[in-house]
């Protein structure tokens, strides 16, 4: 969503130069990316969702530069351009939504600026710390998706919620390769603070830091990324940090799910161990199979979404992204209650299967004892 524009914002140069009165390059050029997503259905048909759009194609992204032909996804979200959002402060973001077809949905702002290291220090804190873009972004797509309904399948009525911000420089008046000096200022702008930090804190934030070339950096934090490349060379990089967001999102969604369907199927156990409980189980069990079989599916639906071509460096890139985001954590905790949900369902056929056995070896014993007594009463007579 970066775009060949003039800065819509500039940053105060606070140099001895800049207070004689001296016009001063800024020292910074870039965008700073604000990204909400929310969890808001099963899965978005998105061929239908063009049509309700106007049947024109939208691409991923909608900007100038297309899609890096070595990350592709699977099936391109839908791109919609919102009206900007203009803040309290004044500030003026331009705004796009993203429909992908796991069901999630992405709101971007995005604000231009030019300025120094500094103040873009400042603006990341009063962004990540004071500003409500998740209500911003909260009530405009809910006014798309009253347009968007008759694409959505098993629509949710609370939504989960991810917000993630990207802060890309794409212009140092330094030379280039000087941008890794200013560590600490990338360490706060990652962590959205404005205090300095220590030194044990500054290196964790670095170390989570990966470059492909001497000119260009990424630096990602569990809640925002620096990134300092070429506006192409960002694009795969926020799409990336963007996919992982809406992979973390869409886990969160899936434990939340297993456990609930799990305090389910512990409260209907503890409910009674009597035969007709057993004999109850059958159906409990089949409910439990099938909330197993659409989270399997739907896991590999949303894990599978993008694609790396003969491109490790990308690999690598998202890899660390989601790491920092906590995608693997996620998906270890769903791994692990799938597992416990098995193990309950099979715990519960065999339950169900004990009960029948018992049921008609009953019948047969009743049987047996009303031939019999047919038989005595036959010889009595």
């Amino acid at each position: 969503m970066i775009r060949d524009s003039e800065p819509s914002l500039t940053l105060t140069d606070t140099s001895e130069q800049a207070k004689a009165g001296q016009r001063v390059e800024p020292a910074l050029r870039g965008s700073v990316l604000v990204l909400i997503q929310f969890d808001v259905c099963e899965e978005i048909r998105l061929e239908q969702l063009r049509q309700i759009f106007g049947a024109r194609k939208l691409e991923l992204p909608s900007f100038k530069h297309p899609a890096p032909g070595y990350v592709r996804y699977e099936r391109p979200p839908v791109v919609e351009t919102i009206e900007p959002l203009v803040l309290e402060s004044g500030e003026r973001l331009d705004g796009q939504i993203k429909y992908y077809d796991y069901g999630v949905l992405s709101v971007v702002f995005e604000l231009p600026f030019s300025g120094d290291w500094d103040t873009l220090v400042r603006l990341g804190s009063r962004w990540v710390s004071d500003v409500d873009f998740s209500g911003h972004a909260s009530r405009i797509a809910r006014q798309r998706l009253e347009r968007a309904a008759p694409a959505l399948v098993k629509p949710y009525s609370d939504w989960l919620s991810e917000d993630y911000f990207i802060f890309h420089v794409r212009d140092v008046v330094e030379s280039p390769s000087a941008v890794a000096a200013h560590g600490e200022r990338i360490a706060q702008i990652v962590r959205g603070e404005t205090a300095m930090l220590s030194e044990g804190e500054r290196n964790e934030i670095l170390q989570s830091r990966i470059s492909y070339y001497p000119n260009d950096l990424a630096v990602i934090g569990w809640n925002a990324a620096f990134l300092y490349d070429t506006q192409a060379g960002a694009e795969t990089a926020i799409q990336l940090l963007e996919y992982a967001n809406s992979q973390l999102l869409e886990f969160r969604y899936y434990d939340e799910l297993l456990t609930r369907e799990l305090d389910g199927v512990y409260d209907f156990l503890e409910e009674g161990t009597g035969l007709w409980a057993r004999w109850r189980t059958a159906r409990a069990a089949s409910k439990l199979h099938t909330v197993l079989l659409d989270v399997n599916e739907l896991t590999e639906h949303a894990d599978n979404a993008i694609k790396f071509l003969s491109d490790m460096f990308s690999a690598r890139l998202y890899k660390l992204a989601a790491a920092k985001v906590g995608v693997p954590d996620y998906k270890t905790l769903v791994k692990e209650k799938l597992q416990t949900a098995e193990d309950l369902y099979s715990f519960m056929v065999e339950q169900f299967h004990q009960s029948r056995a018992f049921v008609l070896e009953l019948m047969v014993v009743i049987i047996l004892i009303i031939d019999l007594i047919f038989l005595f009463k036959g010889k009595s007579l």
